[in-house]
């Protein structure tokens, strides 16, 4: 199924001229900084630092390219990071990539960066199994933003993950419903040297000289 969904991507983006070369994990690391950093400067943006703060993890998308023509497809390289809620530290990283495929009358391209805090530690142990489906496996809803909760947001904040976006300047909550995020073998094992599952990356701890920036970043939001 997975390559069935891939190849209707590719299929969809070069139908509109679009192309997205896989990118290396530095690249991916610090495109997620960029992200979390541009996103933390927003001027509604109190709840979603809020959220990071007590988060189980967190997963940081630069660039999901969303492009339709009849049938619509959504693609994005990111990456994961584990949280132990008690010490503070950060594990990881965990490289992902997010797949999805949507139908019904759609033509164009937008490029969205993603941000999923991970609110449970139902949801973090679902990320460490190496393939969810967002509002399938796993609960979700769209963060909410400002000082309190928006109409159409989870008020209750009973799910596991929820899900930020920043696109053209507009920054919100987002609706990812049926895309999955799955595992970019490629990318950890370039990053790592080795094959490593989900659950072994997760419990590494986060550290080095690609990753520091993105640290410094998390740092300045739950310390």
């Amino acid at each position: 199924m997975r390559k069935v969904l891939l190849l209707v991507l590719v299929a969809v983006l070069m139908a509109t001229g679009v192309t997205s070369a896989a990118k290396l994990p530095a690249e991916i690391l610090e495109g997620a900084a960029d992200v979390l950093m541009e996103m933390t400067q927003q001027p509604d943006s109190e709840q979603f630092q809020n959220m990071v703060r007590n988060a189980y993890g967190i997963a940081i998308f630069p660039s999901v390219v969303k492009a339709g023509l009849g049938i619509g497809g959504r693609y994005g390289e990111g990456v994961v990071l584990k949280r132990d809620r008690d010490t503070g530290e950060w594990y990881g990283p965990y490289f992902v990539e997010m797949v999805g495929v949507s139908y019904g009358l759609q033509i164009g391209v937008q490029s969205t960066a993603l941000v999923l805090v991970v609110a449970t530690e139902e949801g973090i142990k679902t990320l460490q199994e190496g393939r969810i489906t967002l509002g399938g496996n796993i609960s979700m809803a769209a963060g909410p933003v400002g000082r309190s909760a928006e109409a159409g947001t989870d008020i209750q904040l009973k799910a596991s993950m929820y899900s930020y976006s920043i696109s053209r300047g507009v920054f919100a909550g987002a609706s990812l419903e049926g895309s999955s995020i799955n595992n970019n073998e490629s990318a950890n094992k370039l990053y790592w040297g080795e094959e490593l599952t989900p659950s072994q990356m997760l419990s590494k701890e986060a550290k080095g000289e690609s990753i520091q920036v993105l640290l410094n970043t998390l740092a300045s939001i739950t310390e």
